[in-house]
């Protein structure tokens, strides 16, 4: 079996050589005395991002009023201007890199944000269905729960298959569960535990040839997959930008179908209210905006050391990393490697526990005693590890996670 033993050199857009691998840790203000293996989850700017940040804030402070109430949006105080308002060329840029318009996309603080978002202004009656997975993220089962029952409606759990039955089963296992009265389905693009890419545009396909609606929870995916957002049919996809495409936080981006516009409010109404979409969700009163103009530079510095080298080496370090942890651990890994992005989940021994708490305490060990950050959550009956992997990391550090967890479960060995 091969595995990645040395970081990968390539080459930037602008020809100078970059060696990836934990010398890279010293762009990030990450602790180095950490082994980071959970980029994923909330995301970590590197400095050359948070340099250009800083510089919008001070360029705020010089003149709020001017830069915030003037310049910033379409809802203004004084005439209109004949420049565009800042967000919206953040906006422009932004979609481009997405494959969008700017006219078609929102900023919103974080995926969940997004997602609130279409479901508060979805319409459902009582009696309708939302349809979600086993795989959604927590806080949007929530969500979907939250807005359903505030209607009469009610929110249905779709068991997916493993892994190791194709991506065909996983479309069928969504279509397939659509019932009468199923009027909106919520699919995520990239799952947050499992770490499984979907195939969603299949997915969406068959939903959208039912009449269903759906909404794509794309959380972990731009940056870490190349995206044609409107290609993938969805009537909205949510997605973080401080994840994996190198943005501060908090910065999300909604993106609507040009005819799912219209009736689609954010979730903190003020003065824009029925100005249009763009307008509404650029003006939700006094916030900081600096994370969503600095989205471009960030952008900017991924396109200056090579995306596509980027996504190749993350990817491949998720991929050799979960099968070196799985032939270390004794356990099985099934997922094709189609279905990997640029984390991957895998299953820990059984004597690991099964439980939250066994989970919890395995993590917080890890961190407190051998200094490595990395997601540990109970589903299924056992505990699982996901490694969600940046430039600044490399295949050495998955062997220290694979150790360490050996030496804290012996029949690992």
């Amino acid at each position: 079996m091969r595995f990645l033993e040395k970081p990968s050199v390539i080459r930037s857009a602008g020809g100078r050589a970059a060696r990836f691998g934990r010398e890279w840790l010293t762009e990030w203000l990450l602790d180095p005395t950490v082994t980071h293996l959970n980029h994923g989850t909330v995301g970590a700017p590197p400095r050359r991002v948070l340099v250009v940040q800083q510089a919008i804030r001070d360029e705020i402070e010089r003149q709020p009023p001017r830069y915030l109430l003037r310049e910033l949006s379409s809802t203004v105080v004084g005439m209109p201007r004949a420049e565009p308002p800042r967000l919206r060329s953040a906006a422009d840029q932004v979609a481009a890199f997405l494959g969008a318009r700017g006219s078609d996309l929102v900023f919103v603080d974080n995926a969940t944000t997004g997602l609130n978002a279409v479901l508060r202004s979805f319409k459902l009656n009582e009696g309708d269905e939302i349809l979600v997975t086993d795989h959604a993220y927590g806080a949007i089962v929530n969500a979907a729960a939250f807005h359903a029952r505030e209607r009469g409606a009610r929110v249905r759990t779709v068991e997916l298959p493993a892994p190791g039955y194709g991506r065909g089963a996983f479309v069928q296992a969504v279509v397939g569960a659509i019932g009468a009265t199923t009027r909106l389905a919520v699919v995520d693009h990239i799952t947050s535990e499992s770490a499984l890419v979907l195939p969603v545009a299949e997915i969406v396909a068959g939903c959208r040839r039912k009449g269903v609606a759906v909404v794509v929870d794309g959380a972990h995916a731009p940056g870490a997959l190349a995206l044609d957002v409107p290609g993938i049919g969805a009537d909205w996809y949510v997605g973080n930008l401080h994840k994996w495409a190198f943005a501060p936080r908090s910065c999300a981006f909604l993106w609507a179908a040009p005819d799912r516009q219209e009736g689609l409010h954010p979730p903190v109404i003020s003065w824009g209210l029925d100005t249009g979409f763009t307008a509404e969700f650029d003006w939700v009163g006094t916030r900081d905006p600096s994370a969503y103009l600095a989205a471009p530079a960030a952008i900017a510095l991924m396109r200056e050391l090579g995306i596509e080298a980027m996504r190749a080496y993350n990817h491949g370090l998720a991929w050799e990393g979960a099968r070196h942890l799985c032939a270390r651990w004794g356990t099985e890994f099934e997922p094709e490697e189609g279905m990997i992005g640029t984390m991957a989940t895998v299953p820990l021994p059984v004597r690991a526990g099964a439980t939250k708490e066994d989970a919890a305490r395995l993590r917080d060990a890890l961190l407190e005693e051998d200094r490595i950050e990395v997601q540990i959550h109970a589903w299924r009956g056992r505990v699982w590890a996901r490694i969600s992997l940046q430039i600044y990391t490399e295949f050495s550090d998955v062997e220290s996670l694979g150790s360490a967890v050996s030496a804290r479960i012996p029949s690992a060995a």
